[in-house]
């Protein structure tokens, strides 16, 4: 008698739970490895308004590499690259202490919801491996498509920063956001 081969079950990454035929993430994030993955993050972030976009007033501009070691050494922070299937690198993100942040999806790989694919990656190794029982964010008002897409995983704002930063002239307002454990 031939018997159908079962469906493979994958973990859904942003659950406590297993699916049936839930396809493989087309991201996975492994440790940020400054002396590989700078020259990406350098050649992805091309101005001083897109490295306070990118990480507040914490870097300096230009961008450079003692800089982002210097970054990934701190102490309890968590920083990972994210690879797609072919093993390139396609962002960036980070965890320090309870705080979600360095969100970045390359220039060229936007727009195909891997920017959620990362969220949702990083939200399940802060709360399932690291423990934590909440996470916040800071985001500027203006990305409204970061905001639509954090809203989207649950985050909720819990403050407004008026006039926080300064770029160009113009003052920027932030969000502060939190998702706890149970509301994920």
């Amino acid at each position: 008698m031939l018997t159908a081969p079962a469906p493979a079950i994958n973990r859904v990454p942003h659950t406590n739970t297993w699916s049936m035929d839930t396809p493989p993430s087309p991201l996975t994030l492994r440790p940020f490895r400054p002396a590989d993955d700078a020259p990406a993050l350098r050649r992805w972030i091309t101005s001083r308004a897109e490295l306070v976009t990118w990480a507040g007033p914490s870097f300096t501009w230009p961008l450079d590499d003692a800089q982002l070691t210097a970054y990934a050494a701190e102490p309890d922070r968590h920083t990972w690259t994210a690879l797609s299937a072919d093993s390139a690198p396609v962002g960036h993100v980070s965890v320090r202490g309870t705080r979600l942040g360095r969100v970045l999806i390359a220039p060229a790989a936007r727009g195909r919801g891997l920017g959620e694919t990362l969220l949702t990656l990083a939200v399940a190794r802060a709360f399932d491996e690291l423990g934590l029982t909440s996470l916040d964010l800071g985001v500027y008002t203006h990305n409204t498509t970061a905001v639509r897409l954090y809203e989207k995983l649950g985050f909720r704002a819990v403050q407004v920063l008026e006039d926080v930063e300064q770029v160009d002239g113009v003052h920027w307002s932030a969000l502060q956001m939190r998702l706890t454990a149970p509301e994920r």
